[in-house]
């Protein structure tokens, strides 16, 4: 990938619900979450996230995530595909950029990286990219 973009991000919404328990304790739930971002991509982003919860506080999570803003002097959106772990105080995932999800001047955006987020609102990000 040709440049790497990295900052800064903060949930301002997070509504979680669980859709099915689990013997033992576990739990499946759905979460919607919004969230903004600064740094090398600046703008708003909305994801869906199935997570699993397991017994021992832990957790594992899927998700899309729809991003809408400017990386250097482009903007539009694009839609982040999500792949993470939730260990009991930090969050961590990868994430790549959907095929022909961008819009307005991230069409062809192409990409991969990821974030970390201690307990709470705030959390850092990566994201190695380039265009078609």
């Amino acid at each position: 990938m040709g440049t790497k973009a990295s900052g800064a991000f903060e949930v301002k919404s997070w509504n979680e619900e669980t859709y099915e328990e689990i013997d033992g304790g576990a739990k499946l739930t759905r979460v919607s979450v919004t969230q903004s971002f600064s740094g090398d991509f600046a703008g708003e982003g909305t994801v869906e996230y199935l997570m699993i919860h397991r017994s021992d506080g832990n957790a594992n999570f899927v998700g899309l995530q729809r991003l809408i803003g400017r990386i250097g002097d482009r903007s539009g959106s694009v839609v982040l595909e999500t792949n993470g772990t939730f260990d009991g105080s930090t969050a961590r995932s990868t994430w790549s950029v959907v095929p022909g999800s961008g819009t307005g001047d991230l069409r062809g955006l192409r990409g991969k990286g990821g974030f970390i987020a201690e307990l709470g609102p705030n959390g850092s990000f990566t994201l190695d990219y380039d265009f078609e």
